[in-house]
């Protein structure tokens, strides 16, 4: 976790990806181009911080209106259910319908106030998108990039994990310099648990999503 924080504003432009659309197909559908999902993080991306640009005196004095402009352009893009399911791991399975409902809205809470926060700090770093790998469509589909610091020292790579959820592309985990966040929040919330129990971990994240105030 102190591992994305330290990387700040970084991690935050990794979350400014993709994806149009949030309709869900009950048919497998044919492979998408893998293209499209570079296309799409690049003009989500573009879209998001042109809009903090546009916005950087109003955010500075309504910081909290940096809320509704991440759920507005980049929300629709994810997969929270899907990311919810994997940081919790082998826990999901053992939760009934109320708890995983509970954890979805709750994280989803977290991940919203941790990542706008940051994207506050946003300061013009460039984004440079790297070649996309393997075959020209899939159902999964790693878009690579590298952001370059705006204070000098080396890029910081990061890789945005996108698969085919109908006719879209969903994001449904961030890695950077190759630590997961998905797996990163696995650890901890595991922890958590054992020590605690599911319910006590719930409880925990709504408390700290009250005090935040998001």
């Amino acid at each position: 976790m102190n591992r994305y924080h330290k990387l700040g504003m970084s991690l935050a432009v990794a979350l400014i990806l993709t994806v149009l659309g949030a309709s869900i197909s009950p048919i497998q559908a044919d492979p998408l181009p893998t293209a499209s999902a570079q296309q799409l993080v690049e003009e989500t991306s573009e879209r998001m911080l042109q809009t903090l640009r546009n916005k950087r005196e109003e955010l500075e004095e309504h910081p909290e209106r940096i809320y509704d402009l991440v759920k507005e352009i980049l929300l629709p893009h994810f997969d929270f259910q899907r990311i919810a399911r994997l940081a919790l791991g082998r826990h999901w399975r053992q939760a009934n319908e109320e708890q995983r409902q509970r954890f979805v809205g709750e994280f989803r809470t977290l991940l919203v106030r941790t990542y706008s926060t940051a994207l506050l700090k946003y300061s013009d770093e460039k984004i440079n998108y790297l070649p996309l790998r393997g075959p020209k469509e899939a159902e999964n589909i790693l878009v690579r990039m590298e952001i370059e610091q705006a204070r000098g020292g080396p890029p910081i790579s990061m890789e945005v994990d996108l698969y085919e959820k109908g006719e879209n592309w969903k994001v449904y985990d961030v890695k950077i310099d190759g630590v997961s966040l998905v797996t990163n929040y696995r650890t901890n919330f595991a922890s958590e648990i054992r020590q605690g129990g599911l319910d006590q971990l719930i409880e925990k994240l709504e408390k700290k999503n009250q005090k935040a105030g998001a």
